[in-house]
C-alpha cells in the first residue's frame, strides 16, 4: 500500500471551485454501471480547455491515445496521462484534449500537465450508440476522467476500451478514486 501526504495534493481541475463528485451509481461514477460495460474512473466535468494539473510529485509513464473514431465513430480523439506518484499509486488522467507532458517528465503537484477535452461527438451519435450515451447527445459534456491505480494501469487489454470495462470481473488494482479525490481540501 501506498503512504498519501495530504498536504502535498492538489485537485486536478484548479478552476473547479465545487468539489463534489458524482455518488455510487450516479452517471459518470466510478464502477457505474452501463448495461454493457463498467465505468473505471469517475468523471470530472469541466468547460473543454480547462487546464488539468498532477495531483502529486511522480513521473509520467506513460502518454497515449484515449479515444478516436477509429475506435467508436462517435468518439473524438482524447488522450491519457498516467503518472506514477511519488507515493507509489498511478493516476490515469484521462480524455484529454492534449497533452503538456511527455514520457519520463517528473512532474509536482500542481502543474499543468493538459487541458480538458470532449470525448463525443454528438453529430455522429445514432439509435445504434448505447442508451447513456445517448442520453448525453444533446449534453455533449466535456470532462477529466479520472482513474487511480495501485500498480501500472491496464491500456491494452480485450476487455478494457476508453476507461470502460467489459467484462464481469474487474481489472486487478483498479481503485475506486472518489475518496482519494474527497479528501483533496486544496
Amino acid at each position: 500500500m501506498f503512504i498519501i501526504n495530504k498536504d502535498m495534493r492538489k485537485f486536478p481541475l484548479p478552476n473547479r471551485k465545487d468539489k463534489s463528485l458524482q455518488k455510487n451509481g450516479d452517471c459518470g461514477s466510478f464502477w457505474e454501471d452501463r448495461k454493457d460495460r463498467r465505468h473505471c474512473g469517475i468523471d470530472l466535468y469541466a468547460p473543454e480547455g480547462e487546464p488539468v494539473i498532477s495531483i502529486e510529485d511522480g513521473d509520467v509513464t506513460d502518454v497515449g491515445i484515449m479515444t478516436s473514431p477509429e475506435m467508436i465513430s462517435y468518439w473524438n480523439r482524447t488522450y491519457y496521462i498516467i503518472i506514477r506518484n511519488h507515493s507509489g499509486s498511478f493516476c490515469k488522467y484521462g480524455e484529454l484534449g492534449s497533452s503538456n507532458v511527455k514520457v519520463g517528465d517528473t512532474v509536482e503537484a500542481g502543474q499543468l500537465i493538459g487541458h480538458v477535452g470532449a470525448v463525443l461527438n454528438s453529430k455522429k451519435i445514432d439509435k445504434n450508440a448505447p442508451e447513456y450515451i445517448q442520453k448525453l447527445k444533446d449534453k455533449n459534456p466535456s470532462m477529466l476522467h479520472f482513474e487511480l491505480w495501485e500498480e501500472a494501469p491496464v491500456v491494452e487489454d480485450n476487455n478494457y476500451l476508453g476507461g470502460n470495462w467489459f467484462g464481469d470481473k474487474g481489472p486487478k488494482k483498479l481503485l475506486d478514486p472518489t475518496d482519494y479525490l474527497s479528501s483533496i481540501e486544496s
